[in-house]
């Protein structure tokens, strides 16, 4: 970690309280009125290009501008916002405490019915306040939800936290964790509040459960989120409390947000229903002792730095982004610039999103894509390519029987422009394989992306 600054503004920083990809997080003192302060930094060197730095710096300010406008204990106070120098930063209020995911993490401390539910009513009051402010956060989880030692829950990194009427991000980008993510999210639609209470249905679930409802790869969890209905509790061998949140969870978790509840106040009085009395405010002694008790969490080590590029060309990773968007909708964004932190040259990165497809034949059309596109000079395991009998679905030529079949096909999505697209598609000496995929790019959402995809395979 680099050397600590003296000051950042007016505030005298007292030490390192971690440190991420852009920035390093102080203790600080504000000795203007006394009080200790958090000091969050990004670093404008760090910053891979002039567009990516305005990117970054918009969003930081973002955090600063919807927290800011926040009043509310289950929610981190910000104060200011300033810069100095290459840094940027955000001094907000210091927290005694930590995440909650470093308790949850290996599922080695459960906590009780009361102390979930508990939890559940605290970030429930924290959301009512800033959906009434018409802040909704958009990145509810675990590792942005501090535990403070006496028991209370307070709401961290806004982020990517939208305002109403603010122009941030575009209706059509797609934010979040996926985990967490509401299926309004995953496909880009336009989002509520009621993406937030989606994201407490999951994590209620993982309270109560000791997984979220959803796992695997993003494109797994994007696939499972829009079309799979969730196992409720009382399915799962071991849950103790029978069907008591059944209905709670199946609403809270209801794809359609319409269905949702449409409150987090009306999420809270239903989970008091449940309960038959008052939940506790704050978390009890039991957990509490419990909690400050277990050893701080080791994080991960990093891929050695020296094996690393230490960036990456952004049109590489366009490039890259565009070739498996075809195969995974919006994910792509998240799955490239996630699995390129791991990898040192293009080859591996293509190789280690192969084995995130998890579709056999979209995963041989994407293998046989960025091999066209590299000129057969990007190697791939063998166990990722798709056996005879799959790959052979992509064979046989073009002609007018099925470029009519997939114009039909086609305009079921998208109109009319399903003729113009299939000729154009089908033009320059185009393969069966590059025609489908290029057919599949045509259609934004991933469902329907998929629908088209199992019946042109069919032909």
């Amino acid at each position: 970690m680099a050397t600590l600054p003296a000051f950042l503004g007016k505030y005298r920083v007292t030490g390192a309280l971690g440190e991420g990809a852009m920035g390093v997080v102080y203790k600080g003192y504000d000795p203007g009125i006394g009080r200790e302060v958090a000091l969050k930094t990004i670093r404008h060197a760090l910053m891979d290009s002039a567009d990516g730095a305005a990117h970054m710096l918009a969003r930081f300010r973002n955090e600063a501008q919807a927290a800011g406008r926040l009043q509310h204990l289950g929610i981190v106070a910000v104060y200011d916002y300033g810069e100095e120098g290459d840094l940027s930063y955000i001094a907000m209020e210091y927290v005694d405490g930590n995440p909650l995911n470093r308790y949850l993490a290996g599922g080695e401390l459960r906590f009780s019915l009361e102390d979930v539910l508990s939890l559940a009513s605290q970030l429930l009051d924290a959301l009512e306040h800033a959906h009434a402010k018409g802040v909704w956060h958009r990145d509810i989880k675990p590792a942005n939800l501090l535990l403070t030692n006496d028991g209370k829950l307070k709401i961290a990194d806004f982020g990517i936290a939208r305002i109403e009427s603010a122009a941030l991000t575009q209706v059509t980008s797609v934010v979040g964790t996926p985990v967490y993510m509401a299926p309004e999210q995953f496909i880009g639609k336009q989002i509520d509040r009621r993406a937030d209470l989606y994201a407490v249905g999951v994590l209620l679930y993982q309270l109560l459960v000791g997984r979220t409802p959803f796992q695997g790869s993003p494109e797994a969890l994007m696939y499972r989120v829009l079309n799979e209905a969730p196992v409720m509790p009382s399915a799962i061998d071991g849950f103790g409390h029978g069907e008591l949140f059944d209905a709670v969870l199946q609403r809270a978790l209801a794809k359609d947000p319409q269905q949702r509840f449409a409150s987090a106040w009306e999420f809270k009085l239903a989970l008091q229903a449940l309960h038959g009395k008052p939940v506790q405010p704050v978390l009890s002694d039991n957990t509490m002792v419990s909690v400050r008790a277990r050893p701080a969490s080791t994080p991960a080590s990093p891929p050695s730095s020296a094996t690393l590029p230490t960036d990456w060309d952004p049109a590489v990773l366009a490039q890259v982004e565009a070739s498996l968007a075809r195969h995974v909708g919006p994910m792509a964004a998240v799955m490239v610039r996630r699995t390129a932190r791991q990898c040192a040259d293009v080859a591996t990165l293509y190789a280690k999103l192969a084995e995130q497809v998890t579709n056999p034949t979209a995963r041989t059309a994407f293998l046989a894509l960025i091999q066209t596109q590299s000129g057969g000079r990007t190697s791939v395991p063998s166990t990722l390519t798709a056996p005879p009998s799959q790959a052979g679905t992509l064979s046989g030529p073009l002609n007018e029987a099925l470029l009519a079949q997939c114009t039909k096909l086609l305009a079921q999505h998208v109109g009319p422009i399903a003729s113009v697209v299939v000729k154009r598609a089908s033009a320059s000496g185009a393969t069966r394989e590059s025609f489908f995929a290029a057919l599949e790019n045509a259609i934004a959402d991933p469902v329907a992306r998929e629908k088209l995809r199992a019946a042109l395979h069919k032909l």
